[in-house]
């Protein structure tokens, strides 16, 4: 049985407290960031290879079903207005389509053909980097797709939450985070979900800042897409520029991003 599978450490939760339920969920969720860090070998050698592909016009894409799926999509619909980068840079393909994303689709990860074909729709190349995620390593849809990018020179990578899985055995760059068994046995949306957050966050953010996506520790490319976004690149221009409200918003109504204007205001 795999470790993600594997009963609680805990037991008769219908009897349990609510107060202790919450603690105890909290305590298995501290040890989440220290399985993570002992990864990080491992994610610093995708991140090189993601940033070398994307600087020779190449595309991030992250496949999974189910929870997996919906954190792959997650990062990756979070990545053109945090950092100022194109639609279809970074993208996220569920097993089961975009209704999956809402609504279970029964046996979608049983297909070991489709994530090929979903793929396909984006013409994926070798410059491209595939990044399969799931938590048991072991769901069909992932390794069809990793099995197929090997094949076709594709860079083929994982997050998973079991050692030595079949999906880690086929990535050309295996990350396995291990967290142990969940507080609700096999449900792994709590702390293997997390676990893929905090990897895919680490991804997706080390990588923009290493194609200069981030000036100083700023969002300087993010998109101005509502009232909240716009004040916030006010501020951000108020403390590069040591610059009055006024100035700092006359200045970006002026150039229309923070980082036209920190590149052009001194000119």
């Amino acid at each position: 049985m795999s470790i993600t599978e594997s009963s609680s450490n805990y037991n008769h939760l219908e009897q349990m407290p609510i107060k202790d339920l919450l603690y105890n969920i909290n305590k298995e969720d501290l040890s989440v960031p220290l399985a993570v860090e002992k990864a990080i070998p491992q994610i610093e050698m995708l991140i090189e290879v993601v940033v070398a592909k994307m600087k020779l016009g190449g595309r991030l894409f992250y496949i999974g079903a189910g929870t997996s799926g919906r954190l792959g999509i997650l990062d990756a619909s979070e990545c053109p207005p945090t950092f100022g980068v194109p639609q279809g840079m970074v993208i996220g393909i569920i097993a089961g389509g975009d209704s999956a994303i809402r609504k279970a689709v029964e046996f979608a990860e049983d297909n070991k053909e489709q994530a090929w074909e979903d793929l396909q729709d984006f013409q994926i190349n070798p410059n491209d980097v595939v990044v399969g995620i799931a938590a048991s390593g072991r769901t069909p849809y992932v390794i069809g797709g990793l099995e197929k990018c090997n094949e076709h020179s594709i860079t083929s990578a994982c997050i998973v939450c079991n050692p030595n899985s079949a999906i880690a055995t086929l990535a050309k760059f295996p990350i396995e985070v291990i967290v142990g068994p969940e507080f609700v046995t096999g449900s792994t949306r709590m702390k293997s979900g997390t676990a893929q957050k905090l990897v895919l966050n680490m991804i997706s953010t080390v990588v923009m800042i290493r194609l200069g996506r981030v000036k100083g520790n700023k969002m300087v490319d993010m998109q101005l897409s509502n009232l909240k976004l716009v004040d916030r690149g006010v501020r951000m221009i108020m403390d590069e520029l040591n610059i009055s409200h006024q100035e700092a918003e006359s200045a970006l109504k002026k150039w229309g991003s923070v980082r036209s204007v920190l590149d052009n205001y001194s000119k």
